[in-house]
């Protein structure tokens, strides 16, 4: 029996730095023009698949644009995560679009309008 440990934590930390890094600049799809923020990576306890959720800014034609350059850069992404992160098996590599901040704004949003019809 084996015991995981933090391992696969600390490289979902080492992974979301580095595919933030490769986002600021050096991926060179047009594609991938827009303003995104890596939010979070959940890394299986196997490190064989990697979920990096996307925080994606702009419409949804732009979003979905992202989304598909992304996945068409997954391959070149899961090679340099073996490369710098010295990893000896290279893990699927998913981009999974963030949409909590806008769910949390429409919450609130609900919430101003349900305290401004109580206050009316």
């Amino acid at each position: 029996m084996t015991v995981v440990g933090h391992r696969p934590e600390r490289i979902a930390e080492e992974i979301r730095n580095e595919v933030s890094l490769m986002l600021a600049g050096e991926l060179k799809d047009p594609r991938l023009a827009s303003a995104m923020n890596v939010t979070e990576v959940r890394v299986t306890p196997d490190l064989k698949h990697v979920r990096v959720y996307v925080e994606i800014l702009g419409s949804d034609t732009q979003r979905q644009a992202t989304l598909d350059g992304l996945a068409a850069a997954s391959g070149f992404i899961r090679h340099e995560l073996v490369e710098r992160l010295h990893l000896r098996r290279a893990p699927e590599v998913f981009f999974v679009p963030d949409r909590s901040e806008e769910y949390g704004q429409h919450i609130e949003d609900l919430i101003r309008q349900n305290k401004h019809s109580e206050d009316s």
